[in-house]
């Protein structure tokens, strides 16, 4: 059993990653801006820029889990912000973090971002996430950090799951064609690198088998 902090437990992939952990017997410390407005989760208040919250929250876990957006502030500010305070306040465990599949390189050395056609409307979430990803491959050797990215898909949050497969990253990034990928496969899949620590201070495409 695990000590997980889990920033984001209210969103949907954090929700999955909450039920997903806890149906395995870890201890999941739920970290929500606002505990009110999730009552069954009964979280914690925290906010993921902050490094004092992060330092307070994540000591003595085993993990921790950022799953956290927001549509209120621009992506990038957002997620530069939320992984320096991270990378800052981490004391010991390892780092896993939700990232978007449009990061991911359908063709060697390019990413789907970087396609001619990619669309203007999907482009400030996958900068935030690259500059997330970037940040993290400057950080300290010493943390241990994993990158979960879902295909380049919209995901379904029925509970079905096919069973995850973790692909490791590289110029042969695997995207999948399958558009039935769920929440509750990211879940899958972020529950077993943890169960399994497979990967280190790198981004994994996860695929449906």
């Amino acid at each position: 059993m695990s000590r997980i902090v889990l920033f984001g437990a209210g969103g949907r992939a954090g929700r999955q990653i909450w039920q997903q952990a806890r149906s395995r017997g870890h201890d999941v410390v739920a970290v929500l801006r606002n505990p009110a407005t999730h009552p069954d989760i009964g979280g914690v208040a925290g906010d993921v820029t902050n490094v004092a919250d992060v330092r307070r929250l994540t000591a003595g876990a085993d993990v921790v889990i950022n799953a956290s957006a927001r549509i209120d502030t621009s992506p990038d500010q957002f997620f530069a912000a939320s992984t320096r305070a991270l990378i800052e306040g981490l004391q010991a465990g390892r780092l896993l973090v939700i990232g978007i599949g449009t990061t991911l390189e359908p063709t060697p050395g390019i990413r789907l971002i970087d396609t001619p056609d990619f669309p203007d409307e999907a482009k400030p979430f996958t900068v935030g996430h690259a500059l997330e990803l970037e940040l993290l491959q400057q950080s300290p050797g010493e943390l241990d950090w994993v990158v979960v990215t879902p295909p380049p898909v919209v995901l379904a949050e029925h509970a079905e799951t096919g069973g995850a497969l973790l692909v490791n990253a590289g110029p042969e990034l695997l995207v999948s064609s399958d558009p039935t990928f769920t929440y509750t496969d990211l879940a899958v899949a972020t529950v077993d690198e943890i169960d399994n620590a497979t990967h280190h201070r790198t981004q994994i495409a996860v695929i449906r088998r």
